[in-house]
């Protein structure tokens, strides 16, 4: 059980497991052949499961107050909720993430094509820096982070690619679950990616209390870039300014870049909705008006990707978006990843997407 989980996604840099006398040794540990085995210390439960978003795996009673399993959960990054008599628990004894609006456990079982994609070892490594950014659209204080590559110089001028989260989460999870700065750095080692600066923000913003899905597009334009441009020495022409982003952050990704053509000449979705999936047949949707014009469309973008699994649970509006695009003289590059709704996905969208910015 002395599973060693990489140091960015745990809470301590060289972390211990518990006190045995105290704590008694759980946790859970990925076996060879991808099945992950857990063993978890709940004295006087009477039940204990792993919950993977309803398909139950139930943990045995071994004695001492301990419950073990071993499953075969899946390949890649593997949310799951933790049932101790039918209540969710948070393990300490787990690595812990964001997601689903919550803090979670999660495990990452190696998927075999993407071996030493984001490998600590072997590569130098940028950095992440979090900023406080003050909000003319939300009145307080939001959060961003900076990734920064392995070489960078605040005298030489960089562009920058602004990466947003899915729904539930917020700016953490490309950088704790999507390894995002690790597979840049291999792919700068490998000199297949321009060197850049990428900035994640938190597009769960509340204005008050109210959430607002329509409020990241405005704070990304009105505060984001601003702040950014203030602070970093970076290019500032729409050909050095991309914009990408996961599942609600495709959409925020969309609605921004075909909204302000004059900002962005990259765009990637995705899991993408090119077009709200909630939206009644016919709704108008403003940002989309930029479509009807090929020429206009094809000038202003050098790159405009979308990218699906092919097992997503959202894969019939993609194939809705496609159908809407055919036939409309679009220069757009579409590709469909195996996988689902999921990180394991988005780590090969967001590789096959970087080195495709800032080419002349």
């Amino acid at each position: 059980m002395k599973e060693r989980w990489p140091l960015d996604v745990s809470v301590s840099f060289d972390p211990y497991f518990g006190e045995p006398n105290r704590d008694g040794e759980q946790g859970a540990e990925v076996l060879p052949d991808g099945r992950v085995h857990f063993r978890i210390i709940a004295k006087d439960a009477k039940e204990v499961a792993i919950d993977q978003f309803g398909k139950m795996y139930p943990l045995t009673a071994v004695g001492d107050g301990a419950w073990e399993g071993t499953f075969d959960l899946g390949k890649g990054f593997l949310y799951f909720f933790l049932k101790v008599d039918g209540a969710d628990v948070l393990c300490p004894y787990l690595p812990i993430g964001y997601g689903c609006c919550r803090p979670m456990n999660f495990v990452d079982v190696p998927v075999e094509d993407m071996a030493g994609w984001d490998d600590l070892e072997g590569v130098e490594h940028g950095a992440v820096t979090r900023h406080y950014v003050l909000s003319s659209v939300t009145g307080k204080h939001e959060i961003c982070l900076v990734y920064t590559p392995p070489k960078y110089d605040p005298q030489k001028k960089l562009p920058v690619l602004y990466l947003q989260h899915g729904y539930g989460e917020n700016e953490t999870g490309w950088v704790y679950q999507g390894h995002v700065g690790r597979i840049a750095d291999r792919l700068l080692a490998d000199g297949k990616m321009k060197e850049m600066i990428i900035v994640m923000g938190n597009g769960m913003a509340k204005a008050g209390e109210a959430g607002d899905r329509s409020l990241f597009p405005r704070i990304l334009v009105s505060d984001l870039i601003p702040f950014i441009e203030d602070r970093y020495n970076v290019l500032s022409d729409k050909w050095h300014r991309a914009m990408a982003g996961l599942s609600m952050g495709s959409f925020h990704t969309s609605i921004t870049t075909l909204t302000h053509p004059d900002l962005f000449g990259y765009a990637g979705l995705f899991s993408g909705f090119l077009r709200a999936p909630w939206a009644a047949e016919g709704e108008e949707q403003p940002h989309l008006k930029l479509l009807e014009t090929p020429e206009k469309f094809n000038e202003a973008f050098r790159v405009f990707y979308r990218a699906m699994g092919t097992e997503d649970q959202f894969r019939d509006s993609f194939d809705r978006d496609d159908l809407f695009l055919e036939n409309k003289g679009l220069n757009m590059i579409r590709e469909t990843f195996p996988g689902g709704h999921d990180w394991t996905v988005w780590r090969r969208c967001i590789r096959a997407f970087m080195p495709m910015l800032f080419r002349d």
